[in-house]
Order: C-alpha cells, then sequence, then structure tokens
C-alpha cells in the first residue's frame, strides 16, 4: 500500500512540474509510402508518437521526396494507419503522467502543455496534404495545398515560440507557403513570418533519388539563398545516415522490444535501406535537458551543426557536411544513441501494458527543469557542480557522467575531485580561459532494465 501511495504522489508531482511547461511546436513534411518499399518515415511516425506528450504536433504533412514526384494521394494511407494505431494506444500511454482524460479539441488546439496526451481526434485534424511536385519550379500560384495554409495559419497564431519545420522528404511545402506569404504581405510581415519557423531538413530531398546532385533544382537552394537573415535553416548530414546504420546494428533489439507491442509496434516496419533515418529532425526539439535547438552547436539528440557553406558552394546554413563536423555530430550521436532507444523502448512498453518506468530527475546546483544552467566565473576560479539532489520517480539507484562538449567555446578543462558516486565534480577554470564559454554535460542514469537517461546542460561563462 505504501509503494501505491509513493507512485501516485510521484505520479501527481510529475503531472505538476510538466504541466507548467508548453511543448515545443513541430510540423513535420513526410514522404510516407509503402512500408514495404520504404519503410522508414512509418519507423519515424511510430517513434514521434510515442513523444506526442512532449511535442506539439502542429501539422504531419504528406508531400513529396526523393522516391515520389509526384506523390500518390493513396499513400497519405499509411500515415492515417499509424495515426489510428496511437488512437489504439493513447489511453495506456496518458498513464505515464498520470492523465484520465482530454480536454476538448478547442483547448486541444490551444497551447498545449509537457505531459498532455493529444487526443486521437487532434492527431487527425493536423494530418494534411502538402505539394505533390517536388522542386523550386513548381513554388507559384497553382501550388498552394492544405499544407502550406496550415504552415502559414500556423505561424499567424499569437504564440511566440518557434514552429520547428521536420522535413523527412522534401520542404517544399514550407517553401510555398513562404513564397504566399512573399506576394501577399509586407516585407516587415514577411520577416515576421520567417522570424517563427525553423527547418530541419533530413538532406535535400526536394527531388528525385536520380537528381539528387542538382541542388539548383530544390526550393531548399532558394529558401536559404533568400531568406538565410531570417529563416533558420539546419540541414543535416551527420545524423540521419548514422541513425540508419545504428539502427540496423541494434535491429534485434529493436525487433524484440519494439515490433509486434501494442498497436504502434504492430505497424512498425522491417527495415530496408536503414532504421528511422528521418528520427534525427524531431529528436532535435525534445526538451530533455541536454540542449537548446536553438543552438545548433549544443550537441544533442539530433546531433551537431555549425554555420557554414554548404555542399552547392552557393549558401550558408546550420550544416553538419565538412568532414571534421560531420566526424564531430557522428561522435555524439554514436553516444546518446542507445539512451533515445532505451527511451523508445520504454514508452512502447507503456503503451502496450499501462505501466513501466519513469525517467530519472536531474538537479544541479538545486535547480530544476531542463533549461540549460548558466553560471558565471572567472578565470583561476574552481567551480563546484553538485547533482546530489537529482532523484528517480520509481526509486532505482542512479549513476553519474560528467563531460566537456567538444566543438564549442575554445577552452579544455579537467574535471577532477570526484565525490564518491560521482554526483558531485569540481572544475578549474584555467587561467587563460577569458571571455569564453565552457560546456559540462550532466548525464544521470538509472538502474532499471532500460536505463532510462536524464540530462542537464551547464554553461559556465568566464570573464
Amino acid at each position: 500500500m505504501k509503494k501505491i501511495l509513493f507512485l501516485i504522489c510521484v505520479a501527481f508531482a510529475m503531472t505538476i512540474n510538466t504541466y507548467c511547461q508548453l511543448k515545443p511546436r513541430v510540423v513535420v513534411l513526410t514522404d510516407i509510402g509503402r512500408p514495404d518499399l520504404e519503410p522508414d518515415d512509418t519507423e519515424s511516425l511510430v517513434h514521434l508518437l510515442c513523444y506526442a506528450d512532449m511535442l506539439e504536433i502542429e501539422g504531419i504533412i504528406t508531400s513529396t521526396g526523393w522516391n515520389c514526384d509526384p506523390y500518390p494521394t493513396e499513400s497519405a494511407a499509411y500515415r492515417d494507419s499509424v495515426v489510428e494505431a496511437y488512437a489504439a494506444d493513447v489511453h495506456m500511454l496518458m498513464k505515464r503522467s498520470g492523465q484520465r482524460a482530454f480536454a476538448s479539441l478547442n483547448k486541444e488546439n490551444g497551447k498545449q502543455r509537457m505531459g498532455y496526451w493529444p487526443s486521437a481526434e487532434y492527431i487527425r485534424s493536423r494530418c494534411k496534404m502538402g505539394s505533390q511536385r517536388a522542386g523550386i519550379g513548381v513554388i507559384g500560384k497553382d501550388n498552394d495545398s492544405d499544407g502550406s495554409e496550415l504552415i502559414i495559419r500556423l505561424a499567424d497564431e499569437k504564440d511566440d515560440r518557434p514552429i520547428w519545420v521536420c522535413a523527412w522528404g522534401g520542404a517544399n511545402t514550407l517553401a510555398q507557403a513562404i513564397w504566399k506569404v512573399q506576394q501577399t504581405r509586407t516585407p516587415e510581415q514577411l520577416k515576421a513570418f520567417l522570424n517563427k519557423l525553423r527547418l530541419y531538413t533530413i538532406t535535400d530531398q526536394d527531388m528525385v533519388w536520380a537528381m539528387r546532385e542538382n541542388l539548383a533544382y530544390s526550393s531548399h537552394q532558394w529558401m536559404r539563398r533568400e531568406f538565410a537573415e531570417d529563416l533558420k535553416f539546419v540541414w543535416d548530414e551527420g545524423a540521419w545516415q548514422l541513425q540508419c546504420e545504428l539502427g540496423k546494428q541494434h535491429w534485434q533489439k529493436i525487433q524484440q522490444h519494439i515490433q509486434g507491442h501494442a498497436a504502434m509496434g504492430k505497424q512498425y516496419p522491417n527495415y530496408k535501406y536503414g532504421v528511422e533515418g528521418d528520427t534525427p529532425s524531431f529528436l532535435n526539439v525534445i526538451p530533455n535537458g541536454l540542449h537548446n535547438p536553438e543552438e545548433p552547436m549544443q550537441a544533442g539528440w539530433g546531433g551537431y551543426h555549425t554555420w557554414a557553406l554548404t555542399k552547392d558552394s552557393v549558401t550558408y546554413a546550420w550544416t553538419s557536411m565538412q568532414d571534421a563536423v560531420k566526424n564531430m555530430s557522428e561522435g555524439y550521436y554514436n553516444h546518446f544513441y542507445l539512451d533515445n532507444l532505451n527511451d523508445f523502448i520504454a514508452r512502447i512498453e507503456w503503451a502496450e501494458k499501462g505501466q513501466g518506468n519513469h525517467n530519472p530527475v536531474a538537479i544541479v546546483n538545486g535547480k530544476k527543469g531542463t533549461g540549460a544552467i548558466v553560471i558565471k566565473a572567472e578565470a583561476g576560479q574552481t567551480v563546484t557542480l553538485d547533482a546530489t539532489k537529482s532523484y528517480d520517480p520509481n526509486r532505482d539507484e542512479l549513476s553519474f557522467f560528467w563531460h566537456q562538449q567538444k566543438g564549442i567555446g575554445k577552452t579544455e578543462v579537467d574535471l577532477y575531485e570526484f565525490s564518491n558516486d560521482q554526483s558531485i565534480v569540481k572544475i578549474h577554470i584555467p587561467d587563460t580561459a577569458h571571455n569564453d564559454e565552457i560546456h559540462i554535460i550532466c548525464e544521470v542514469h538509472d538502474n532499471s532494465k532500460y536505463t532510462l537517461s536524464a540530462y542537464r546542460r551547464i554553461i559556465i561563462r568566464t570573464e
């Protein structure tokens, strides 16, 4: 009885804490198709919907990609099958955050808070058809779609949160929305519209596969060239390929724990070329304390990116194409892969059984939350970081791992004088560390069967 009361109190406390924070806004552009021919979008969609409590999924828009130009209208049915699987599982998933009912659809269309699982009715209402042809050549007055109109409507809402557009295929639908706003509004209004948007593209797929080197054909180049100052554009080439390969390497684990489990797991198909190649786009946005997606140089579940000249040798973007940056991005992605896979598996268990394990909670220097902890320090100073107040809702034992993120800032530090359980670490700031940032990651893992994780980023700014 005591254990049951404890778990009830924990669930209540988690609900109170998480419901104070709004979810990040996400729109997906997917070229989802037959699972036996191109299964990775279906795999990624199953994964995405398992995080509907942490991401405000504002649109799932079918559109063109490497394997389909024009996009066949009937292929949207494969998206809808996964959504119906979510409908079958969501009542089990709700138990993870202690949610007992859905809000009205009208309220769901407003701002959603962390921990809230939206109804299947809401998700269905956000499924739209986007541009069915690829390339910059089709952008214009005859290319509007329900998907492009939805993007415009979302950006016009009175909501300060940015909208992350995750392009699993081409981003032609977004380009059309931008074109229409450019034609119908003032330059100031266009700028305000673009400032609400963020684009994370899985390579450049606004063309068929055989044309993939003809980057001038794509509407992506037009967006990078014309709106570089106002549209944050992340072009990933350092995470999606590794995601495909790591999924293949851990396929036995995926088969054992995901495929066939709950309605959504039964929708999860066998891989063909790679596993979940589109997943880094939304992993990048999940607020788990590891990084701020507004700062692409902060390494996280979605990789690591720097501002650089792109593959077309004409435009700039946040990208990981350069060898050194790609190696670093892949290194971090490899490091965190099992954490995000285990997290996914644990959520599938909730979908199947309505019970399971919760993530630990990382608290550093007494500060809760997922935002970075900023500490001001002077060169030569010693900074103490204390995570002893971190806890696990299921009373699992915790382990700690501290490390400095490379590729950001100029100063390297040594982490020394660990406590016995490594929950406390001291960092000596070198005498030469002037006007710099030192990024320290605190990783907290529980000892459950899936070894679930929590993170906290600490930014030490030296003066």
